[in-house]
């Protein structure tokens, strides 16, 4: 269902906390982990973004595709840690959504590091109960 980040020439993969980081370049992009869910009226997204605030955050939605996009900057820049296991750069994830999504009815929600998406259904594929008329 997603693609992978950026398609670099030769990237090389690694493991950090729980996420996908490639390191393309100067930029570790991370592929953030997402759980999926779904009911009769929408298709849920929930992402671990931490570090990224509403400012650094994008969400697009194009050619039957949802890209996510965040940046997580340096805490603290000036000082010199005596360590660190917190990683910066760029979270980017792409989806590819299918027609049953009411693209004008899509939103988000960040809240402590987390993303929420929401996919609404259009009415033509929600499941509807018919009425049985009798005599």
């Amino acid at each position: 269902m997603n693609e992978v980040l950026c398609k670099e020439a030769k990237t090389k993969e690694a493991k950090t906390n729980g996420n996908v980081a490639e390191f393309t370049r100067e930029k570790v992009t991370f592929s953030p982990l997402v759980d999926i869910w779904e009911d009769q009226q929408e298709i849920v997204l929930i992402a671990d973004m931490p570090g990224v605030d509403e400012h650094h955050l994008d969400i697009e939605f194009e050619n039957r595709q949802l890209t996510i996009q965040g940046r997580v900057e340096k805490r603290h820049p000036e000082l010199t840690f005596l360590g660190g296991e917190y990683e910066t750069g760029d979270f980017h994830r792409t989806f590819a959504i299918g027609d049953a999504i009411d693209v004008a009815r899509i939103s988000a929600e960040l809240k402590n590091g987390v993303l929420t998406v929401h996919l609404p259904k259009v009415e033509a594929v929600k499941p509807r109960k018919i009425p049985i008329k009798t005599e």
